[in-house]
């Protein structure tokens, strides 16, 4: 994937600091959490930790598809879709393992590969 455009890049550096990450099950019922354990990797995919997520692991396991949504402090939002991918080793582990605190179990690294971004309704990828 190539990079991320640069208003986005831009916005995610000034996003509130949790952001809405949402799946769905194999019947196509949607789950929807907060969360404020995410990084941005080579500013081209986004990296959630799984810390504490059940639902969402579940289905991840079952080929979900997802979005994340977030928000800029200036109340710019920004929706951004794509494959997922889920790591337990490997240097999207690693990554995800130098900014997940501690205190947190990180289990493993969802990992959005973007394939559409909006903001608000128009399409910037």
């Amino acid at each position: 994937m190539e990079k991320l455009p640069k208003r986005v890049l831009d916005a995610w550096e000034q996003r509130e600091p949790a952001v809405v990450f949402t799946t769905v099950n194999g019947e196509g019922i949607p789950n929807s959490i907060y969360a404020t354990c995410v990084g941005l990797y080579q500013e081209s995919e986004i990296v959630i930790a799984n810390n504490y997520f059940q639902k969402t692991f579940e289905n991840i396991q079952q080929g979900s598809k997802a979005t994340v949504l977030f928000i800029t402090k200036e109340g710019k939002s920004f929706q951004i879709k794509g494959e997922l991918e889920y790591h337990t080793e490997g240097s999207y582990y690693s990554f995800m393992k130098t900014w997940n605190p501690s205190k947190h179990p990180g289990h493993g690294a969802a990992v959005l590969k973007v394939s559409e971004i909006f903001s608000g309704k128009e399409k910037l990828l």
